[in-house]
């Protein structure tokens, strides 16, 4: 366990969402009005495109600008590839028109992107590379978009393994993370065929691991965006951009008190860690000795 009490470098995690990923814009404003650097920056599928263009010096309202025609209809290409009905070539294009054919360890902000190997499962973590070849991948959704070969991995969306990835943050440096869900929800939307079971139990899957997840982090922003389409939320994009901007700023508060307050608080995790492994091993000393 690494303990560094001074440190209160923001690290900030975005989740998967599809459409609703305007809501991490609103985030970005919250921190923005508040003067708040944000040290370094994670995504996973819509997400990682969110977060590469903060990284790579684009303001929120620029991202706004630019995201605010996200959906599905504009980002799919059909192919008659194997492996999925669409490709991600449209969201490539996008990336290189607005920021080139850039590096992540170029990016301003420290940069991770996330993505899941479909042969292995295992979680593939980009801090350098090709921006767009790693956004991609973190983006293509299983059975809906073809997967996306980067040195010979096959590569889908990251959420299968971490929808909001907290866990590249500490070795990235960060101190305090926060972690923005998108997906969380109490209740599904009634099934009325075979494909609404099936969407239904993956989400069911993923949403139970990131609650899971969303417990290492320091600050966890949860969004219930169950009222917005996972695919065209063009008309409402002001609404959605609110859905993640005012509770953002009702959290900024618990930030700052976090950065004011990290020596005690790293002091009190450091026992939690500590205490549970000492107490048996004074018990067997005492017995040893008697």
């Amino acid at each position: 366990m690494k303990l560094n009490p001074f440190n209160t470098r923001i690290g900030l995690a975005l989740g998967g969402g599809a459409a609703k990923g305007i809501a991490h814009i609103g985030v970005l404003k919250a921190f923005e009005e508040e003067h708040i650097r944000i040290h370094c920056i994670s995504g996973t599928s819509v997400g990682a495109l969110v977060a590469s263009y903060y990284a790579f010096g684009r303001p929120a309202e620029s991202i706004l600008s630019i995201c605010s025609t996200l959906n599905l209809s504009k980002i799919i290409n059909f192919t008659l590839e194997r492996g999925g009905l669409f490709s991600t070539n449209a969201i490539r294009e996008m990336i290189h028109r607005d920021l080139g054919d850039c590096r992540i360890e170029d990016a301003d902000i420290p940069l991770a992107i996330c993505a899941t190997d479909i042969e292995t499962g295992e979680q593939l973590i980009f801090r350098k590379g090709n921006l767009a070849d790693a956004v991609c991948a973190s983006m293509a959704v299983p059975g809906l978009f073809v997967p996306v070969e980067v040195d010979g991995r096959i590569l889908v969306d990251g959420g299968l393994v971490e929808n909001v990835p907290i866990s590249p943050l500490a070795k990235m440096g960060a101190g305090i993370t926060v972690a923005v869900d998108l997906s969380h929800v109490g209740r599904y939307p009634k099934p009325t065929d075979m494909l609404d079971v099936i969407s239904n139990a993956i989400n069911i899957g993923i949403d139970f691991n990131t609650r899971k997840q969303l417990k290492r982090a320091d600050i966890a922003v949860p969004l219930d965006l169950s009222r917005y389409s996972l695919t065209n939320n063009a008309d409402r994009v002001e609404e959605l951009y609110r859905e993640g901007y005012h509770p953002m700023k009702q959290k900024i508060r618990q930030v700052l008190w976090y950065k004011r307050m990290n020596v005690v608080i790293s002091l009190i995790k450091g026992a939690r860690e500590l205490l549970p492994f000492k107490v048996p091993e004074i018990l067997k000393n005492l017995r040893r000795s008697t």
